[in-house]
């Protein structure tokens, strides 16, 4: 049997909390433990939207691109999140491996309740057209606060994996570094 931090304990101690005098049967005790370990097996592979800040905090390397239109194409680069600014660099690759797009942002971002709101103050951008995303031309933008755009995301936290779900219906996954 396992206990909430995830040790292995005995029968008698797992229900050490039940009523004094309770007769705990060999088959209850088979139903208590199958319960657990289903409860620990689906707390494991059930994502989780990110509920604060302190859970994005870090670095996170970017893994594959998701096209709503149908696609993947792998990327490579790094997002990093602090207390609350984020910036990111990446490339999206083709089938060769050869870069064809590029994207350097960053700003400030809240996140609250499984959705990260991005503010763009900065944007160096450009990229050939590839399955699902047109081209793009050479963007270079600096902003102040009050005239950036807002880019609700909402996100998934699973193990290792952050999945950003953008606007566009594109999503994107990066692994924690």
């Amino acid at each position: 049997m396992w206990n909430r931090n995830f040790r292995m304990v005995e029968a008698e101690e797992a229900t050490a909390n039940f009523p004094q005098g309770a007769a705990v049967s060999q088959s209850g005790r088979i139903l208590l433990f199958a319960g657990t370990v289903a409860v620990f097996l689906l707390a494991q592979s059930t994502p989780a939207a990110a509920q604060s800040a302190t859970e994005l905090s870090g670095a996170w390397a970017a893994d594959e691109y998701f096209m709503a239109e149908g696609g993947v194409h792998e990327v490579q680069g790094r997002i990093f999140f602090s207390e609350r600014d984020w910036q990111v660099l990446f490339f999206v690759m083709d089938e060769s491996g050869d870069v064809r797009r590029g994207s350097g942002e960053g700003g400030s971002y809240t996140v609250d309740d499984g959705e990260l709101v991005f503010t763009h103050l900065f944007n160096l951008s450009v990229g050939e057209e590839m399955l699902g995303l047109p081209a793009a031309e050479l963007q270079m933008v600096s902003r102040p606060p009050e005239g950036a755009p807002l880019e609700p995301t909402n996100i998934d936290i699973e193990g290792d994996l952050l999945t950003l779900h953008f606007p566009s219906s594109n999503r994107m996954t990066f692994r924690r570094r």
